[in-house]
């Protein structure tokens, strides 16, 4: 079966990323490419037979799945949509708020959802790594979540930042909103065990680089991902895109994808 592909935002850069890295593949064709109003991109081909549109629901009706690297307003109103047509979802947008994530849970109920704050194979690797390094080591471990972005990165910290301390929060047994910091300004205090704590830094064109500590009495453990190119996310969002055609209703991540076991 060829996976019939509609790609959201393809004026953006991880949109162009998906429709490139989809060049010579069997196992799916991009079938729809939608942007928002009044894009500059509306009516140009961005990949052969296939122009650039703003009728989503034309867009969604010729496709299996839908691949969402947009912004939280668009991915909810594109996830409600997308609720009617029963259509299965790929969602790589960070930044979700309650009423995103809402919109995606409602989608869920009713087709497939792929929703992953990272899509590269080695970050997804890096969480399992992380989660069993701090149930290994414990609390008495300070663990620190650091993330470099490019200067137009919205939001902080990063949704694979995020991802990361939940991993940690997750091997250390504990809730993770009970625990994190992500700020710390003027005299906070001493750290208290088992806070885990997430440092944003912006500048330059930083694709993604995040690194995880884990501070011992005298030793330390780092384990860091750095992308150099979008492409490793656009290849992992669209084997997300063949595997999750077919599945069951229901929100699924990448540890899914890749059939790796969850504990």
């Amino acid at each position: 079966m060829t996976a019939q592909v509609c790609v959201l935002g393809p004026s953006g850069k991880m949109g162009r990323a998906v429709i490139e890295a989809a060049s010579g593949r069997g196992d799916l064709e991009i079938a729809a490419a939608v942007d928002s109003p009044g894009a500059r991109i509306l009516g140009a081909q961005v990949h052969p037979g296939v122009v650039a549109t703003a009728d989503l629901a034309a867009g969604l009706d010729t496709s299996d799945v839908y691949v969402d690297f947009t912004t939280p307003s668009a991915t909810r109103a594109v996830a409600r949509v997308a609720a009617l047509a029963r259509r299965a979802a790929v969602i790589g947008t960070t930044g979700l708020g309650a009423d995103d994530e809402a919109a995606i849970a409602a989608l869920a109920k009713v087709a497939p959802v792929v929703v992953a704050a990272n899509f590269s194979l080695g970050v997804n690797m890096m969480l399992g790594f992380v989660r069993e390094a701090a149930r290994a080591l414990g609390p008495e471990w300070d663990a620190e979540v650091s993330e470099i972005h490019h200067r137009a990165k919205r939001d902080s910290p990063s949704g694979t930042a995020l991802a990361i301390a939940r991993a940690i929060a997750a091997g250390h047994g504990a809730d993770y909103d009970k625990v994190k910091r992500h700020a710390r300004d003027g005299d906070v205090g001493a750290r208290p065990r088992g806070e885990i704590g997430v440092t944003a830094i912006r500048g330059g064109d930083v694709i993604g680089e995040h690194t995880a500590f884990f501070f011992g009495a005298a030793e330390r453990l780092e384990i860091t991902h750095r992308a150099t190119s979008r492409s490793i996310f656009a290849v992992g969002a669209l084997r997300a895109a063949v595997w999750v055609v077919g599945k069951p209703p229901g929100r699924y991540d990448m540890l899914d994808v890749l059939g790796f076991a969850k504990s």
